[in-house]
């Protein structure tokens, strides 16, 4: 394992050249980052007895590493095997004046490689908390920390940043200046935009528990 920095910009590979839709296609490194800071659902892809399976779960990340986690008895988790991660936002419908030229706008990223379970106690407490983190930041510090019998049920991967891809799409339809522009219909973008709600308490929780800074603070805000 090495915690050399990473290139500022993506490497292009067989898996991550971009073959369709090149404008839409990006090498920097700082828009991998910031379409995986955006969210915190990814998806899994694996190969399992000849059969491909792709399983949803949360993350986080360091510079260098992403860290995927679950149960100690998901197969989908066994490591040193090939995955691909994805995860990607919608941020609207692109509605042309044709059908064929409806589109969404998205960012999305896709990181390739052999996945290893992390067996390292310190790294897997620690990619544990960038996870928690990832998810509800301040929220590490705040709830109890995992048990050794916790650590012991649980796997961490960690899969390498290094060979990933991007691509994204924003803006207005893309026949406005075609020979449907006639046509005399609406074209445009319906925008998607998810935010987070008020803290529902727990019906278990006692009296005059109050919802802590670190979650109240973001109610109302914009996720992704």
């Amino acid at each position: 394992m090495t915690s050399e920095p990473l290139p500022p910009a993506l490497p292009v590979t067989d898996r991550t050249r971009h073959r369709r839709l090149r404008e839409q296609g990006s090498l920097d490194r700082a828009e991998l980052e910031a379409i995986l800071d955006a969210g915190f659902v990814c998806h899994l892809g694996v190969v399992l007895d000849g059969r491909p399976v792709v399983v949803p779960t949360v993350y986080g990340r360091d510079e260098r590493w992403l860290y995927l986690h679950g149960s100690v008895a998901s197969r989908s988790l066994a490591g040193d095997t090939p995955v691909c991660v994805t995860v990607t936002h919608v941020d609207g419908l692109v509605l042309a004046r044709s059908v064929f030229e409806h589109g969404v706008n998205y960012r999305s990223a896709m990181v390739h490689g052999t996945a290893r379970k992390v067996t390292d106690p310190e790294e897997k407490l620690a990619g544990l908390r960038l996870l928690t983190e990832h998810a509800t930041p301040g929220q590490w510090a705040y709830a109890r920390q995992p048990s050794r019998k916790e650590l012991a049920a649980t796997t961490l991967l960690a899969l390498s940043l290094e060979e990933a891809s991007v691509k994204t799409r924003s803006g207005a339809p893309d026949d406005g200046d075609g020979p449907d522009a006639g046509l005399g219909l609406w074209a445009g973008v319906l925008p998607l935009a998810a935010a987070w709600g008020e803290p529902a308490a727990d019906p278990a929780l006692p009296a005059g528990i109050a919802v802590p800074e670190h979650i109240a603070r973001r109610a109302g805000t914009r996720h992704g």
